[in-house]
């Protein structure tokens, strides 16, 4: 692989206005296909095949009114007044028939008449549904709805706006994921000591990004995609745009410390050695995150795609733009030399790291000992792990969606907000025996200690269809209403048994549903990506014990990352320093999704220090003097590189999507353990331990494996300064004095 990116690279610096032009060129393509034929992304989780769903799409075709999305219209009177005032039901009636009025709305409940007032007459609503599924009600006709409730306003009341119509677009881009950018800058600042160098990795990253993202909105017109599917590849292809970047400058300004080496052999040998590593480590984030496909969930699946072609761009960025524009600053690149004095000598490169190196390896079994009971207490947290999706409980509290929530549980009890739906199909069940099979079931439904009430049953056009509405005496967040749901749906039984079918839809529980598809599909991914990881470690460091350490390594880090996310979503600490406004379960795609994305980061950080470790082992042949010269050659980077991550990832914490902020905390708080603990710690701690059986494998396995050349043992000798074009000469003190 190093002499292919050696040739390729050597190739890309002689062309290197053409390379740019090309992706330049690139760039204005996809962001003109992306900017103007760009899709509308979904804010629902849906997975096909599961009850809720089901039952959604047999409303959609054989009671289409039942399935339309709803805006619910959440009224509370002023202080010292009621709803039921002749003033506020004046107000209220005229501005709810202006609503019926407005595009789409197939019908307005009257809460005086649907029994939607509470007991104290200072609550009410008014659910208005639509004909539009609840994805695709426009933005234009909610707009409509809060223009027509101002005279109510006006009047003193206090509107809000729910129902499941009213979930909010993702949004990214905002003060704080600029400040995440803002500190990889100055990260790269100091870690490269140059602001030309720092700059580099920002301008790639940034026009990868660019590539991925307007891409991913074009693809977005012809294959449904959710807000977060966009965030995600943005958030992650910022980060390892950036890393990538930096590993391939890092090294081809550590080369070009040595005045004798030439600047264009320099990149092409960063290309060949950093470059390698990061298709490995780029190959490896892309094939976790297109295994999220394993799960069988299509949103999902998309989010997991769009991910992992913008970390592919990300990498072609850096073994062909990057080496081009490097080509473009030439000697500007090299580091300026200092004046030594006798007073205050240069520190020698990577003292600091060749010093933790040797700290860690003097008492590497206490280390492991201490470094692996800390992690584990970390994780205690997941023990307790819920899964489910967050309810408007969990926006912001100036959203309306947040307010509205409020209002219910106020008004109505906490259950209100997590409204079941039950639907049963009565097409096979005589004629004659439909009511009374649908009057028992609303008296067991009704019978449950956990049911607060029933609707009346309200049957299709055809007759074919019965829906019932019922409401829990808990929150839609609670473990109660789950089991209250898998408690409902033991009626089934007694339905089927008539003739007919039982289903229990809703939004609260089609986020059971979700997560318990997703929970079923944890172990199956957790297996997939441990044996991934062997394989592809194996093939890197031809070694049996470094793969195996690196995938107990990273099932630490997974498990402190949930933890740690349990800790505050969960549990609810620290939720006002991260401006969580509610404590719910944690998103049910979070733990896929992060052992897929810190998987592959994981190995970023993995093959980067090991790879610096085996390259001094093959020169050298001493294990322990490997270990502490590969942490020295890498440590500044990899801490730079974990750093750039944690930066751009934890500025996603205040994202005001509660989806957003849990990934962003769990990305963010995983790649520091991962980095810090793990690899620069535990790491070195069991290489240690391993001594020189780290590095064997059995003759039958080194037979069978690949040999990739990662670390470039068989490149060409290093070429000294030889400038080969008229404009390369540049006078060489004159350039290091810029």
């Amino acid at each position: 692989m190093a002499s292919r990116l050696y040739a390729w690279a050597r190739w890309a610096v002689r062309r290197r206005r053409w390379v740019i032009s090309v992706w330049i060129l690139l760039l204005a393509v996809v962001g003109g296909l992306g900017a103007s034929l760009h899709g509308k992304t979904s804010t629902e989780f849906t997975v096909p095949g599961v009850e809720s769903q089901r039952a959604q799409d047999l409303l959609k075709e054989r009671f289409p009114p039942a399935a339309g999305g709803v805006v619910r219209i959440v009224v509370a009177a002023p202080k010292g007044a009621t709803v039921t005032g002749p003033t506020q039901q004046k107000v209220l009636g005229g501005a709810l028939r202006e609503a019926a009025r407005v595009p789409g709305v197939v019908a307005v409940s009257q809460p005086a008449s649907s029994g939607a007032v509470s007991a104290d007459r200072t609550i009410a609503y008014s659910d208005v549904r639509f004909k539009q599924e609840a994805a695709n009600v426009p933005q234009s006709a909610k707009d409509a709805l809060s223009t027509v409730m101002r005279p109510v306003q006006k009047a003193g009341m206090q509107v809000e706006l729910g129902g499941s119509a009213m979930n909010p677009q993702t949004k990214a881009g905002g003060p704080a994921e600029l400040a995440g950018v803002v500190i990889a800058f100055a990260i790269l600042t100091v870690a490269l000591s140059s602001l030309v160098a720092a700059g580099l990795p920002l301008v790639t990253a940034l026009l990868g990004v660019a590539v991925g993202v307007l891409g991913t909105m074009f693809v977005s017109r012809f294959v449904t995609m959710t807000g977060t599917a966009t965030t995600l590849a943005l958030m992650i292809g910022l980060a390892v745009g950036i890393d990538y970047a930096l590993f391939v400058i890092s090294r081809h300004r550590e080369q070009l410390g040595d005045p004798e080496t030439d600047w264009e052999e320099s990149i092409a040998r960063a290309t060949a050695t950093a470059g390698s590593a990061v298709v490995f480590a780029g190959a490896t984030v892309v094939i976790a995150l297109a295994a999220l496909a394993i799960a069988g969930i299509p949103f999902l699946t998309v989010m997991g795609l769009a991910g992992a072609v913008t970390v592919l761009i990300a990498v072609l960025v850096a073994i062909s733009l990057l080496p081009a524009v490097l080509g473009v600053f030439g000697e500007r690149m090299r580091p300026r030399r200092r004046e030594r004095t006798a007073k205050r000598p240069d520190p020698a490169p990577g003292a600091w790291g060749l010093a933790w190196a040797r700290t860690v390896t003097r008492a590497p079994a206490a280390v492991l000992l201490v470094g692996v009971v800390g992690l584990l207490a970390i994780a205690l947290p997941a023990r307790d792990l819920r899964l489910g999706l967050p309810s408007y409980a969990s926006q912001p509290d100036t959203s309306t969606q947040h307010r509205s929530y409020d209002l219910l549980t106020q008004g109505f009890g906490p259950g209100f907000n997590a409204t079941l739906t039950t639907v049963v199909d009565t097409d096979h069940i005589p004629k004659d025996q439909r009511q009374a099979t649908v009057t028992k079931l609303r008296g067991a439904l009704a019978a449950d200690k956990d049911v607060t009430a029933v609707s009346p049953p309200v049957s299709s056009p055809s007759g074919d269809l019965t829906l019932m509405a019922v409401v829990p005496k808990s929150s839609p967040d609670a473990q109660a209403t789950t089991d209250l749901v898998h408690r409902l749906r033991e009626n089934a039984a007694t339905v089927a048994h008539a003739g007919g079918t039982l289903y229990v839809t809703g939004q609260t529980a089609m986020a059971i549903d979700v997560a318990g598809k997703l929970g079923d599909a944890l172990p199956l991914f957790i297996a997939v990506i441990v044996i991934l990881a062997l394989i592809l470690l194996t093939i890197a460091f031809r070694s049996v014990l470094v793969p195996l350490k690196a995938a107990l390594g990273f099932l630490l880090s997974v498990g402190a990352s949930l933890g740690a996310s349990v800790w505050v979503f969960q549990q609810g600490h620290a939720n006002g320093l991260l401006s969580v406004a509610a404590t719910g379960p944690v998103p049910s795609f979070l733990p896929v999704l992060l052992i897929g994305v810190l998987f592959g980061l994981a190995m970023d950080y993995e093959v980067f220090l090991v790879s610096r470790m085996r390259e001094h082992h093959e020169h050298s042949g001493d294990p322990a003097e490997a270990i502490a010269q590969g942490i020295s050659r890498s440590a500044r980077v990899v801490v730079a590189a974990a750093l750039i991550m944690v930066a751009v990832f934890g500025g996603f914490i205040f994202n005001e999507d509660p989806i957003i902020k849990s990934i962003g905390f769990a990305l963010a708080f995983g790649v520091f353990i991962d980095a810090f603990i793990v690899r620069m710690t535990l790491v070195p701690a069991v290489m240690a331990l391993l001594g020189r059986h780290a590095w064997r494998m059995p003759r039958w396995l080194d037979r069978l494996v690949p040999d990739v050349d990662i670390e470039g043992a068989r490149l060409p000798a290093l070429a000294p300064v030889e400038p080969s074009t008229p404009e390369d000469r540049v006078d060489r003190e004159a350039a290091l004095q810029l």
